[in-house]
């Protein structure tokens, strides 16, 4: 299995990256964003495998951190979800936004990819969200953004991030200044100095 192909860039494709590698050209598919950061032709390049083995072919899927691949992979464990999913989820949402999206049972955002319907939207953050902190990167905020989800959130906690979001900031971008404000002001803060605090993190 390949794991790791490190070579340069011959060929980009509308949603694959040809790979010399020491005179050997290997075809993997790649997210639109994966596609977007590799450079232009000629130039060196890594990306993280994916390899799929079927009776008629051989597939490589390329990603530029190992985390997108993980997240590649655990979304297809959704019914509904095959590769190309996977790739379209990922071209339109980084790992972490997922991983928020997910937590905060955000529907409308995972949609947003194409080919994700509203039926396989609800799905994906239902199915996934007891693995959104392990693949997140900042556990303790996705706990949070977990909480206010599934409507379970300290009330001065919700009110804060509701505050928040009603003078225009994005759901998440409210949930990570007001996990950042309760490390501050510790958990028993009230909704006032959260939001206080949380608007001091979204202005710097």
């Amino acid at each position: 299995m390949i794991g790791k192909l490190k070579g340069t860039i011959e060929e980009i494709g509308e949603d694959y990256v040809l790979v010399d590698v020491h005179g050997v050209c290997y075809v993997a598919y790649c997210s639109a964003r994966t596609l977007s950061k590799l450079g232009s032709v000629g130039e060196a390049c890594t990306l993280f495998i994916e390899t799929y083995v079927r009776e008629d072919q051989i597939r490589l899927f390329g990603f530029m951190t190992a985390l997108e691949r993980e997240w590649f992979n655990i979304v297809q464990t959704v019914q509904g979800v095959g590769a190309k999913v996977a790739l379209a989820l990922l071209s339109t949402l980084t790992p972490a936004e997922l991983a928020n999206a997910i937590a905060l049972q955000d529907r409308a955002a995972v949609s947003r990819a194409p080919g994700v319907g509203p039926k396989v939207a609800m799905r994906i953050v239902t199915e996934l969200k007891n693995k959104a902190p392990a693949f997140a990167g900042d556990a303790a905020n996705i706990g949070l953004k977990q909480e206010l989800g599934e409507g379970v959130a300290a009330a001065p906690v919700a009110d804060a991030v509701s505050a928040l979001t009603n003078l225009g900031y994005s759901r998440d971008q409210a949930a990570n200044a007001v996990a950042a404000a309760l490390k501050t002001a510790g958990e028993g803060a009230d909704s006032a100095k959260l939001i206080r605090l949380g608007l001091k993190e979204l202005s710097r």
